[in-house]
């Protein structure tokens, strides 16, 4: 199990370095890579700073094959996967905007910024779609809103992450990572500020049931949020020193969980050809490779990328490419082995069989938690009870 030495690293071009914030990779499997940049340290950006992001092609890592000229920073960046011309951007100053790569660096169409987002945009997603041109949004205003790319005048659809269900703005958790699955197209996942993930159902029918459930776990924003590929009941979690894998069938606590680490914990996601395998960067500058099958305590692999915080992290479809982003806007493009994006023997089955165990182990520390409040009232229990088996 290995990754192969670094071969493609683009650097932020400008004086100023600002921050890889997101990364998406070609959806047709060429070998580009669109990158976001951004600082994120509010109110310290220099007059100076550009606003460019690029799109990269990993045969000239020296120059980028084009610049993208957006009106505020992007901090997040997605090729459409129907169109691989077409890619959205959220800003910093909350404006979506579209490009067509045919027409050159300069966005086609953006919104308005009164009708936008208050915040910035930190995740942005295609829909599935006939026409392809649908996406959604969410913002650390606390809003998540819908958009056609061939009219942004306006959002077609509004959902405030009011968890008291009251549609309440200043009460809205704000949101810093967004989830959706494809194969389950009226949901969608978001992980907020506060630590919380809720999970939502958009075609319910009134604001207050759109708002379904909440996972707490975190002690801090929750950066990476993501269900597996292979089994989307279970999905995984990054924020503060730890990942976590949650089951849906057990709200109260993760099923799993990484130990805590000495470094921050940026962001994460699975492996798209082994269901056992995630991967996690931290500001130590290291990326992770976990195989929970192989290795529980510790991560499998560690690899020190770089000398600076590692901020973002997208594995490309076939497994076979991962990207990481610095904070100083460095991204390395490492390769990883046969061993690490081919399915192993039997793995789905003992996938499933552990998911199982653990969601049912969980249920029952659940149970035995309230019948415990329930005899002794006075004593308030935390949500640590359960344990994960990955420490």
């Amino acid at each position: 199990m290995s990754l192969s030495a670094a071969f493609f690293s683009p650097r932020d071009p400008n004086t100023i370095k600002r921050t890889a914030t997101h990364l998406s990779w070609h959806p047709d499997g060429s070998r580009k890579l669109a990158v976001a940049y951004s600082s994120l340290e509010f109110q310290r950006g220099s007059k100076d700073m550009s606003y460019d992001s690029y799109i990269w092609d990993l045969e000239t890592p020296n120059r980028p094959e084009l610049v993208l000229r957006p009106s505020s920073p992007l901090v997040c960046l997605e090729y459409n996967p129907k169109d691989s011309h077409i890619l959205v951007g959220g800003c910093y100053n909350g404006q979506i905007a579209y490009w067509d790569t045919r027409k050159g660096g300069l966005a086609v169409e953006l919104t308005a910024v009164e009708l936008g987002h208050r915040d910035p945009v930190y995740g942005v997603i295609w829909l599935q779609s006939k026409t392809g041109t649908d996406c959604f949004s969410a913002s650390t205003d606390g809003q998540v809103l819908w958009w056609d790319i061939r009219k942004l005048s306006e959002p077609t659809e509004t959902l405030v992450m009011d968890i008291s269900r009251k549609g309440i703005l200043e009460n809205a958790l704000g949101v810093i990572s967004l989830e959706f699955e494809p194969t389950m197209p009226t949901k969608f996942m978001v992980g907020t500020e506060q630590g919380v993930v809720i999970s939502c159902n958009r075609k319910a029918k009134t604001p207050a049931e759109k708002i379904v459930a909440t996972f707490s776990g975190h002690h801090g924003p929750v950066y990476a949020l993501q269900r597996n590929p292979f089994f989307p009941k279970n999905f995984l979690t990054v924020g503060d020193w730890t990942a976590r894998i949650w089951s849906e069938d057990s709200r109260e606590s993760s099923i799993m969980w990484t130990r805590y680490h000495m470094s921050y914990i940026t962001d994460g996601c699975w492996s798209t050809i082994r269901p056992a395998v995630f991967f996690t960067t931290k500001m130590d500058g290291t990326l992770d490779v976990w195989d929970f099958l192989f290795k529980q305590n510790d991560p499998s692999l560690s690899l020190k990328v770089c000398d600076d915080p590692l901020f973002s992290l997208r594995l490309q479809d076939n497994g076979r490419f991962i990207g990481c982003g610095s904070k100083l806007g460095t991204v390395t493009l490492l390769e990883v082995s046969s061993r690490l994006c081919t399915l192993q023997r039997n793995e789905k089955n003992l996938a499933t069989a552990m998911f199982e165990r653990e969601t049912k182990r969980e249920k029952i520390l659940e149970a035995r938690h309230r019948e415990m409040r329930l005899k002794e009232p006075r004593i308030r229990g935390g949500a640590g009870l359960g344990r994960g088996w990955i420490y």
